[in-house]
């Protein structure tokens, strides 16, 4: 890229910070909820140096304070390929897919997101980005009222659209041109108080399923939510009430661990908004709320198989109605099965490490990847965690429901439809494990070169 146009790097390190902006104008508790983190995290790392250090070393400190994932819904695919054009600009990919259907959301997602090591250093902003899924709505009536709708709106600005195709022509942007993008680029996901259809079409989309009111009465996917990473959940958890917000009532994912694997997340529950509807009625609308969440080591598929198998143990055996913390204790029981010690994780390749070469330990014998196990032992190799950087669909769903009312709708069944979803998006999505497993072989073959200099 050429030393005139600002990187794209750049330009979603300052997408992030002007929609954090935003989001703190349009929803204060979100300003409550980042003060509390922060404070937890300053906890955290001033009551465990080595965890302290450990997070220098690998440099992700300086990422957990800028770090955020938004959650958008869109209607239509023309929305869902002009959102991967927009976030290309970003330098964010579609990685990994979800279907949300089998947990009773009719979606099926995708999560923009930086993938080089270096990206995700600088800013790893992701934004979980869900399709709605028309075909889902049983009556056909409501079905083709909804796509009517959709059709009719335009979500993105001309002005962002000229941008994005100015980048994908020149390979870039200039300093102003990106100043003014992230400003347009704004516009798709701010709040608007006013319906786009009068409260009795509302309200039929709404009794079918609350978020596909969500996605097609308004003029925009509106972020609903923009999520700041804690180093203890549990924590922020217990003293939200503290701050006057209402937390849901349990935290998604595996229990707290030694070792912290995948993802935790939680979240105070949606705010109840004022709509003015087209027919100029007033009503109101539940979708906007904030999101905690706890990152850990990835997984390898294998360790993705054992994870999945230990959740629904617990969730076939969880006691009814349980508070959170009866539901972490059960949880924490059933994963007493999860090794809970990263040398272990890296012996039976349940999770995946970052190599490193410690210069000045003298190497004995050959190195090459057959002698990894040997190089740990004599000091001259050293491993750290691979964060964990993309979603849950079970989390992703709890989340959901628990913010669109507590009843969840079960007709939909298991209909996963990758290949729909991609045709919509105009690309493959990349699958994760494959990222993860790249990035772990490169790391260790920079390692390796490196002990022979």
């Amino acid at each position: 890229m050429s030393s005139a146009y600002v990187s794209s790097d750049e330009i979603r390190d300052q997408f992030s910070s002007a929609m954090s902006a935003m989001y703190q104008q349009e929803v204060p508790q979100y300003g409550t909820l980042l003060s509390l983190v922060e404070a937890v995290n300053r906890e955290v790392l001033a009551a465990n140096p080595e965890l302290n250090g450990a997070l220098q070393e690998s440099d992700e400190l300086a990422r957990i304070n800028v770090e955020r994932h938004g959650a958008i819904r869109v209607g239509s695919a023309d929305e869902l390929a002009m959102l991967r054009r927009m976030f290309a600009v970003m330098g964010m990919e579609p990685v990994g897919y979800y279907d949300l259907a089998a947990a009773g959301v009719p979606v099926h997602s995708t999560a923009f997101r930086p993938v080089a090591d270096r990206a995700l250093k600088r800013n790893p902003f992701r934004v979980f980005t869900s399709l709605l899924r028309l075909e889902l709505i049983e009556k056909a009536e409501l079905r083709e009222q909804a796509s009517a709708i959709l059709s009719s709106r335009e979500i993105f600005t001309a002005n962002v659209k000229t941008f994005i195709e100015r980048f994908e022509h020149q390979g870039g942007l200039s300093a102003a041109d990106a100043e003014q993008f992230v400003q347009e680029a704004l516009e798709t996901f701010r709040w608007h108080d006013n319906a786009t259809v009068d409260l009795a079409t509302y309200d039929r989309l709404h009794h079918e399923h609350r978020l596909i009111a969500d996605v097609v009465c308004f003029r925009g996917p509106h972020i609903n939510h923009l999520t700041p990473r804690t180093l203890d959940i549990d924590e922020v958890q217990r003293r939200m009430p503290s701050v006057g917000i209402d937390p849901k009532a349990t935290i998604e994912g595996p229990p707290r661990r030694n070792c912290p694997i995948l993802l935790r997340q939680t979240s105070f529950k949606a705010l109840e908004e004022t709509i003015a509807f087209a027919d100029a009625a007033e009503g109101k609308h539940t979708a906007r709320f904030g999101e905690i969440e706890q990152r850990g080591i990835a997984l390898t598929k294998k360790g993705r198989e054992l994870y999945d198998r230990l959740l629904a143990t617990a969730r076939e055996s969880a006691p009814k109605g349980a508070d959170n913390d009866t539901h972490q204790a059960h949880l924490a029981e059933v994963f007493t099965a999860f090794p809970d010690d990263y040398a272990t994780l890296r012996r039976e390749a349940l999770a995946f490490f970052h190599y490193h070469a410690v210069q000045g330990v003298p190497v004995q014998g050959p190195v090459s990847i057959e002698q990894v196990d040997s190089l740990i032992q004599q000091g001259a190799l050293s491993v750290t965690p691979m964060i964990y950087e993309d979603f849950l669909p079970v989390s992703a769903a709890g989340i959901f429901q628990s913010n669109l009312g507590e009843s969840s709708h079960d007709n939909y069944g298991s209909s996963a439809s990758q290949q729909q979803f991609e045709q919509a998006l105009g690309a493959t999505v990349i699958d994760e494990i494959e990222l993860y497993t790249q990035r772990q072989q490169a790391s260790l073959e920079q390692a390796l070169e490196q002990l022979v200099v």
